[in-house]
């Protein structure tokens, strides 16, 4: 079958490789949609990050090259044995994440946080770029029938941003920022929304992004190239009281942290190619916290409830839709050189 398959920075080959087979415990995918995401560009550009090269990673037992692709969907078309709470033709959405099940983070069931935490389609397994996906039945959820296979494609990348949410302090009525507009950061502001932000103020430099997060329901949209982000949302709100860092940017970090009232808190979601650096100070002084998140855990049902209701709509945040034959020019070296897109959904080979 046919898959994009990272060899190296810059070096995404789509390739024929075996079909692949379900073991005990495994089902096997038909895939439909999978988007690229932000970490997809990260190793594009940057890599390897997640990306396993000299050593097999503990839990895929994979290094590179691996087939890429973790935002996925498909039809169920064959199971392992032992498999008995799926069937055949089954909808799913996966929720692509490698956990040990025995470290101290899975034991107290923070999965997201396991000592070798790792990702279908990054830390190798075979991923969604590609006709066919086995992966092991836990992380297969069943799409509910009102839910396009489109949005299965999107449930994995909100999850990132309602776990975000849901991790941070934010209460109905309080003032947000989100810094970066790209797909989680969109899908944070919709995020915020549920959560009953009063106000979700905007920081981003491209026009498109900040027109769709005000179609989103942002309260604000700043474009930081031409206004000091900063002073502007301290001027409207006297400081958020949670700043979202979706750039990974490392001069935004301060600017986050900046933003937020006394007590603020800045929750960082992106994944880092480099350092980044602030001074302690302004967190001391206003007694502010600095959180990571990390992926998700336990939230993809709410995720495809929130879907069934409206929120986190392919129709808003699908900007274009490619062949995976097509997946670098169009794909990758498309999200480096438009920074308009939002989010590119690659469609599986027959």
């Amino acid at each position: 079958m046919k898959a994009a398959r990272w060899h190296g920075v810059k070096d995404i080959r789509v390739e024929d490789i075996s079909d692949p087979t379900p073991g005990p415990g495994d089902v096997k995918v038909k895939v439909a949609w999978t988007g690229i995401c932000g970490s997809d560009l990260h190793e594009y550009l940057a890599g390897p990050i997640f990306v396993p090269v000299d050593e097999d990673h503990p839990l895929s037992h994979d290094k590179a090259p691996i087939t890429m692709g973790h935002e996925y969907c498909g039809t169920v078309t064959e199971l392992g044995e032992g498999v008995t709470d799926l069937s055949v033709g089954d909808r799913v959405a996966i929720e692509p994440i490698f956990a040990c099940g025995a470290c101290p983070a899975c034991l107290e069931g923070k999965y997201n946080l396991c000592d070798s935490l790792g990702f279908v389609g990054l830390s190798g397994g075979h991923g969604g770029f590609a006709a066919h996906s086995v992966v092991p039945a836990r992380m297969v959820h069943r799409m509910p029938d009102g839910l396009s296979m489109e949005q299965g494609a999107l449930v994995e990348p909100a999850a990132v941003a309602l776990h975000a949410v849901r991790l941070s302090k934010i209460k109905a009525g309080d003032k947000a920022a989100v810094f970066g507009a790209g797909p989680i950061g969109l899908l944070v502001v919709e995020s915020l929304r549920v959560a009953g932000a009063s106000e979700i103020h905007v920081v981003e430099p491209s026009e498109v992004r900040r027109q769709k997060a005000l179609d989103l329901g942002a309260t604000s949209v700043i474009d930081p190239t031409s206004t000091d982000a900063v002073a502007e949302i301290r001027s409207a709100t006297g400081g958020v009281h949670v700043a979202f860092e979706v750039t990974g940017v490392p001069r935004v970090l301060p600017q986050c942290i900046d933003a937020t009232r006394h007590e603020g808190q800045v929750l960082i979601v992106s994944i880092w190619e480099q350092e980044a650096s602030f001074q302690p100070n302004t967190v001391v002084l206003k007694e502010r916290q600095v959180q990571g998140t990390i992926a998700y855990r336990n939230v993809y049902p709410a995720v495809m409830a929130l879907m069934t209701q409206g929120y986190f709509s392919a129709d808003q945040l699908v900007t274009k839709r490619i062949a995976l034959e097509d997946i670098v020019t169009e794909g990758f070296e498309a999200l480096v050189s438009e920074k308009s897109h939002v989010k590119i959904l690659v469609e599986a080979p027959d």
